[in-house]
């Protein structure tokens, strides 16, 4: 035994083991997140309550069963809930998602089981997503075109095509309003500040008066257009509505202009279900948030965190390597070099909000601020880069991942032969050839690794992006097809935000708690996904290098 406890093997088993152990822990997490969160899209049963209460009367409740626990009857009685006289102990309680918000105080309310008289599941229950006020669950009693019935055979099928037209006409009405209707008005303000420049520096004669009218006269003209077509386009698609009864009877006229989705849960086979999951999944990914970030999808989140890392890494980088190749290639060994060796590793540790402080001082205040005074004096004192935006959010990000990138390029650099080096110079190369041609594409996969570690932290990172850069709803993307195309200085929206603020911030918690777990496995999967990317780079070049390390 002693033997054995010399030769270093229990070391080794208790290692494996405590990374086997990490290793579990981190996949069961992923894979609780994963299922808390995708499983919010899969069509839950709607199941419709017959209740009772103490004092004997009764009522309808249809919902979504959330959640159920059970409580002893005297916290319930504590509670101000009456109990009929005779009931147990314990009782359980369920959490139903009820809707119909502008008819229900609230989305979610809490039934006891000494309530329930019956509980059934009709087939015919419809549940619609709205675009407004949450889900509406009822029954569909008929269907309206220009406010006159509608006889339908099928009223499912005929449900679906007039909803399916609707919302073509409203995604046509969209894109006419954030394409074409947005030049125009991103046109009309670019004149507006051009006017305002030349105003500013006593250039704006009557001639120019006149180029800019005629101008803004054209860009009217075309509006006037476009906002006829606009409006026709919302005309026809409020034309139709259809008229659900909700539990409590009322027959209800929900605008099929509002109506995203509908579907009949009880009615759905495992298939169907599936499909649904798969649709309403691709609509969380690729839609906008509505209702405070409580309903819709995420997508300007993923653009705004993917795009605010590729300018990270496309920052970082290069500032990095240089800064590597001069401490480890030409600054000198003493003391000064070692203060900054000391320095830039003592960098890692700083908290990230401390970053977030200096970024919102150093680069919007001050560099921001200068950059408006001296090129966008016209639009003072509404700032330009004077105020948070991408740019910054990527810049403080570079200067706090930087020792990453240091550290890990003059690794590589250190472990490339000197040999290497001393017969590229013997065959006539400059220093500055060597180091271009040789050492830093040997360096490269040092340099790689450097910025997988450098995404992996910037992407997860929120504290200094809620000072420098992101918002609860950016208005639109730092990316349009309007010139200069990339709108460095806009604010953006951030996944990692995103699930601060649904869990946290959110006015309805039980509705966003599944959204807080999606959202942080889209989060996961993004970070996966570009280190991914990276490593398989990294690999690339290892492998294409591997030659000149022998």
């Amino acid at each position: 035994m002693r033997n054995w406890f010399k030769s270093g093997a229990p070391w080794i088993w208790m290692t494996g083991g405590a990374v086997s152990i990490s290793l579990v822990a981190v996949v069961g997490l992923l894979v609780l997140i994963a299922w808390r969160g995708l499983s919010f899209f899969w069509p839950s049963t709607v199941y419709e309550f017959d209740l009772e209460e103490p004092n004997g009367q009764r009522h309808t409740v249809i919902g979504e069963l959330y959640d159920s626990e059970k409580v002893s009857a005297e916290r319930v009685l504590s509670s101000g809930v009456k109990l009929p006289e005779q009931h147990d102990e314990v009782i359980t309680r369920y959490l139903l998602k009820t809707g119909n918000r502008e008819y229900v105080d609230l989305d979610f309310r809490w039934i006891m089981e000494t309530q329930i008289k019956t509980k059934t599941a009709p087939q015919d229950i419809a549940v619609f997503e709205r675009s407004t006020n949450g889900n509406f669950y009822g029954y569909v009693e008929g269907l309206l075109e220009a406010g006159e019935a509608v006889n339908a055979t099928d009223k499912r099928a005929e449900l679906i095509k007039r909803m399916e037209r609707a919302i073509a006409l409203n995604q046509q009405a969209d894109d006419l309003q954030h394409g074409p209707i947005g030049s125009i008005n991103y046109e009309l303000e670019r004149l507006r500040l051009k006017e305002r420049g030349l105003a500013l520096n006593g250039e704006l004669d009557e001639a120019a008066k006149a180029d800019f009218e005629a101008q803004r006269q054209a860009l009217h003209d075309d509006y006037l257009v476009l906002e006829k077509e606009l409006f026709a386009f919302r005309d026809q698609a409020s034309r139709d509505a259809v008229i659900v009864r909700d539990m409590d009877g009322r027959q209800v006229t929900l605008p099929m202009q509002k109506v995203l989705d509908v579907h009949f849960p009880n009615d759905m086979g495992f298939f169907a279900k599936f499909g649904h999951w798969v649709h309403q999944l691709a609509k969380f990914v690729s839609s906008d948030p509505r209702e405070a970030n409580t309903e819709g999808g995420v997508f300007p989140a993923i653009f705004g965190t993917v795009f605010m890392v590729m300018l990270m890494a496309v920052i970082v980088t290069p500032l990095g390597v240089v800064a590597a190749i001069y401490l480890h290639e030409y600054a000198k060994k003493g003391p000064i070099t070692k203060m900054i060796r000391i320095a830039v590793i003592n960098l890692a540790g700083v908290p990230s909000i401390v970053y977030g402080v200096f970024g919102l001082g150093f680069f919007v205040y001050m560099v921001g601020g200068s950059l408006d005074q001296i090129f966008y004096p016209e639009a003072l004192p509404s700032p330009t880069f004077g105020s948070p935006g991408v740019i910054w959010s990527a810049l403080t990000l570079a200067i706090l991942t930087l020792p990453v990138v240091i550290v890990s390029t003059e690794e590589g650099l250190s472990r490339i032969p000197s040999s290497v080096r001393q017969g590229s110079l013997a065959l006539g190369a400059t220093k500055a050839e060597t180091l271009w041609r040789i050492i830093v594409p040997m360096a490269s996969p040092a340099i790689m690794t450097g910025l997988i570690l450098a995404v992996a932290r910037a992407a997860g990172e929120v504290a200094p992006l809620m000072l420098v850069g992101v918002v609860k709803m950016a208005p639109t993307l730092p990316l349009d097809g309007n010139f200069p195309y990339f709108h460095l200085e806009r604010k953006f929206m951030h996944l990692g935000f995103h699930i601060y603020d649904v869990g946290f911030q959110s006015p309805n918690v039980e509705a966003a708690r599944p959204l807080v777990y999606a959202t942080a496995f889209l989060l996961v999967t993004v970070i996966i996904g570009l280190n991914m990317s990276a490593i398989s780079i990294r690999n690339r070049l290892r492998e294409k290098f591997r030659s000149l390390d022998q």
